[in-house]
């Protein structure tokens, strides 16, 4: 009997552990975010010391990031492929909370943009190894769910970048904010590989030994011709991105130009209402999809669809609105909307590639999302800004914003193309297995 109780909490804490597991990704990805995003509420101060245009700035918060993100993050995700998973993870947790606390000491536009670059190079080694491992805790049924958790942290990070970022800003300096953020991911790394143990790849896949090899670049990419819905899922991602990165990246700087709001106030009330929204969207969208995927696979793609067709007239209402109460009101629901394709299309692509190319075929996926996303929309939004302030002035901004409105719709689109060809190719995959 005492060998029976005894095996039963072994069984249960067996149970348990890939949910901590999860924790502590997840714990990392909101770490990725906060270092990532704290620029963007410390614009309006990092500009008016280093004497920048808003075109500057969007290089800066998305370009300059995401060039370096993009071409470190395709032989990381091959690397991850063939080594310990862990390590990755936290050598990268490391090396770009280093770099932002090189942001904090940067002098010059020059140095914050090879500080960016740097924490750019670091976080390219989070999302595509970790999703190989929670593809490794958790199987196919619960993979959309578990990817959601997972990549709720992104949210969770940007209100803590932003809130954290803001108040240490209003209290100090912003300098001193990118110091302070820096130190959490010094403290994670280790706690990594601690706690985290890199299990055997494919395990939770039927008709999939470790004796599999890694697959090629060439081959993998192959992946994205060979099944139409790979490749209209990274054009979605794209565009899904583009609008989302152009929103969170300029939405604090309109707040404060546009509506007054002081920066503190920025980080209290934005940041509470980014944060939550973007998650509770995040996880939204993995629920929904996990509940009705196995009947119904192409509820992968029309789930984001529809938010983003749902959430252009609303965030175009959102940016008219007179003071910025309203405008976080109304934006509430645009938030939710447009983060719901997060979870979805990263466990799709779990399930459509084997475990031994998962970390590749995520990065190549980060590429496509980050070069058109990161890359395009913070610029595009800012260049825009500087296009038309001669004309508008500092009310510029607000019609750069509202160029993302037809984005979305854009973006809701290229998620119907892949909802008419990924139920095909699930069932392909699943016989090539």
């Amino acid at each position: 009997m005492h060998k029976l109780v005894m095996s039963g909490r072994a069984v249960s804490r067996q149970s348990r552990y890939p949910y901590a597991v999860l924790a502590v990704l997840a714990l990392t990805y909101v770490l990725n975010f906060a270092d990532r995003q704290i620029l963007t509420v410390l614009i309006e101060p990092v500009k008016a010391e280093l004497h920048l245009s808003d075109t500057v700035i969007g290089l800066l918060t998305g370009t300059a990031f995401a060039l370096f993100y993009v071409t470190i993050g395709i032989p990381i995700g091959w690397l991850a492929d063939r080594y310990n998973r862990i390590r990755i993870v936290a050598a990268a947790c490391l090396a770009w909370s280093l770099f932002t606390a090189a942001c904090g000491v940067a002098g010059t536009a020059l140095q914050l943009a090879l500080a960016r670059m740097g924490v750019g190079v670091g976080e390219a080694g989070c999302t595509p190894p970790a999703l190989s491992l929670v593809s490794d805790y958790f199987p196919e049924a619960r993979r959309a769910f578990a990817v959601s958790i997972y990549t709720a942290g992104g949210p969770i990070g940007v209100f803590l970048g932003t809130a954290l970022g803001g108040w240490i800003a209003a209290l100090f300096d912003w300098r001193t904010a990118f110091l302070v953020i820096a130190c959490f991911g010094v403290v994670v790394a280790p706690l990594l590989l601690l706690v985290v143990r890199e299990p055997q790849r494919g395990r939770l896949d039927e008709e999939y030994t470790s004796s599999h090899q890694p697959e090629s670049l060439l081959v993998t990419a192959r992946r994205f011709y060979r099944y139409p819905s790979l490749g209209f899922l990274a054009i979605a991602c794209g565009c899904s991105a583009f609008v989302g990165y152009g929103l969170l990246n300029w939405l604090p700087a309109f707040l404060m130009r546009i509506r007054t709001m002081s920066v503190q106030d920025v980080g209290i009330y934005y940041g509470v209402v980014a944060g939550l929204t973007l998650a509770f969207g995040t996880l939204l969208g993995g629920v929904i999809v996990s509940r009705y995927c196995q009947r119904y696979p192409r509820a992968y793609a029309l789930v984001p669809a529809v938010g983003f067709l749902v959430a252009a007239p609303l965030f175009a209402a959102a940016i008219h609105m007179p003071s910025w109460p309203l405008t976080l009101a109304l934006i509430v629901l645009p938030l939710i909307l447009i983060n719901m394709f997060v979870g979805p299309a990263l466990a799709l692509i779990q399930n459509l590639v084997p475990p031994n190319a998962r970390s590749t075929t995520s990065a190549m996926l980060m590429l496509v999302l980050n070069l058109i996303g990161l890359g395009g929309g913070p610029y595009a939004v800012g260049a825009i800004s500087d296009w038309l302030a001669p004309v508008h002035g500092t009310h510029s901004l607000k019609f750069a914003m509202l160029s993302l409105a037809p984005a979305m719709l854009l973006a809701a689109l290229a998620h119907y193309a892949v909802s008419r060809c990924v139920e095909r190719d699930l069932a392909r995959a699943a016989t090539e297995a």
